[in-house]
């Protein structure tokens, strides 16, 4: 359950970031209003687009959790997922209406109204624990280990689900969520249609001239907190990007860590097309006209064209079940106006 000092420092300053931007945006039920079934649906950016029917868990279940445990789930009716990833898959699953709590990273609409129990990015026992859940889902980044602890103690069932990295840990997400919550005829039918999503958007990537792939730096801004970092090969986004017919700069100049502080000499190296960033990091530095003023940036093919995709901070990195809206954005950006 422990996490490096840097990613414990960037879940944090997310966390922050979210925080201080959260709205409350109402409609804290996964009916189908503002959203149609089935693909080609109307989807908007700030919800997440539930299967057609509701499932009936079929438990109890027994299900080997990431932490190396087993655990038996009795019953769903009371649900907490303690990622904002983690409630995307449960609500677009259909089970958004057994969900009592969120983690401050569930961002989008049908969670808005949930209560917050987390601190930060550490979660509150006490505050799980009052909601009475009869299951708890975590991923292996949740922590404190002692709030983890705490929970399990009190003899709530607690699953851990492995984290998703890259496109190729969708389903398999996906697949643990529903399985631990008794509905694995619709987590089949949910990953049938996440799959077929992302691969309809890789399969409409225009191709460029000269068969050359745009490079794309990941930066994790957070101006408030002058954290301005260059993304490497375990940032979470070269997924993403390659998936987009792009290169990551970062991952191909030779960073192999998640993040490293940017640098003029980095970013010369990693010699950017077009820069990545959260939508909320991107503001935090002052928009485009801040980020150019990052030493190293106005040097770069990117900073020095303006080509900025930028991605809502809570779908960008969560590969679930809007990771297609995330591709789809991310080609149609940098792919805009044919260049």
């Amino acid at each position: 359950m422990r996490r490096s000092r840097l990613t414990s420092a960037l879940l944090s300053a997310l966390a922050l970031a979210l925080a201080a931007s959260a709205t409350d945006c109402g409609g804290g039920e996964d009916g189908a209003a503002a959203r149609g079934d089935g693909d080609g649906g109307t989807r908007t950016a700030d919800r997440v687009q539930p299967l057609a029917g509701i499932p009936a868990p079929r438990l109890p279940v027994t299900v080997d959790s990431a932490d190396g445990r087993e655990v038996t789930v009795a019953s769903a009716d009371r649900i907490v997922p303690l990622t904002g990833s983690l409630s995307e898959i449960v609500f677009t699953l259909g089970l958004g209406r057994r969900v009592v709590a969120r983690d401050i990273t569930a961002t989008f609409e049908q969670a808005a109204k949930l209560p917050v129990v987390t601190r930060a990015h550490d979660v509150s026992a006490e505050g799980v624990l009052s909601l009475k859940p009869t299951v708890v889902i975590a991923d292996t980044t949740t922590g404190p280990a002692e709030a983890i602890g705490q929970i399990r103690d009190a003899g709530i069932p607690l699953v851990v689900v492995a984290p998703a990295k890259s496109l190729a840990d969708v389903g398999a997400r996906i697949d643990a969520v529903a399985g631990a919550l008794g509905v694995g005829s619709a987590g089949a039918e949910l990953r049938k249609r996440t799959d077929a999503r992302i691969a309809a958007v890789r399969k409409d990537i225009p191709a460029r001239e000269g068969g050359r792939k745009p490079r794309v730096a990941f930066l994790y801004l957070r101006g408030s907190a002058s954290v301005h970092l260059l993304g490497g090969a375990d940032s979470g986004a070269s997924s993403l990007l390659e998936a987009a017919g792009a290169v990551d700069a970062g991952k191909e100049s030779g960073l192999r860590k998640d993040f490293t502080a940017i640098t003029g000499e980095a970013l010369a190296k990693a010699a950017p097309d077009a820069i990545l960033v959260m939508t909320k990091g991107l503001e935090s530095v002052g928009g485009p006209d801040g980020l150019v003023r990052i030493p190293g940036v106005a040097q770069t093919p990117a900073g020095m064209d303006r080509r900025i995709v930028s991605i809502e901070d809570g779908v960008l990195l969560n590969y679930g079940p809007r990771t297609d809206e995330v591709l789809k954005s991310i080609v149609e950006q940098l792919y805009a106006n044919g260049s």
